[in-house]
């Protein structure tokens, strides 16, 4: 028996404006009744002797420690950069153009 119907599906998707034909909500109405099925399931499966988990094997942080170092000189900065004013990159003027 499905948990889901085929009306709380239409009757949902008034609700979120989202505009569905016929064809849709039945084959949602069965994809969502499915989802909910597995659900149940695991459900069963978890009992208070099972700990919750994000994640089934345990993560590490495989990043660099987050060290504050010096900043680069600025004439090393712009060395690079196609053209500067004021110790700040020049770059061509895109607001205010007539």
């Amino acid at each position: 028996m499905s948990t889901i119907s085929r009306d709380e599906v239409a009757r949902v998707a008034v609700l979120a404006r989202i505009d569905l034909r016929p064809e849709e909500v039945d084959r949602l109405a069965g994809e969502l009744d499915v989802i909910v099925t597995s659900i149940a399931k695991v459900n069963q499966v978890a009992t208070p002797d099972v700990p919750a988990t994000s994640h089934p094997l345990p993560m590490t942080n495989v990043f660099r420690e987050d060290v504050p170092v010096p900043a680069l000189p600025v004439q090393d900065v712009l060395a690079g950069a196609p053209d500067s004013e004021d110790g700040k990159f020049l770059v061509p003027q895109i607001l205010g153009e007539d």
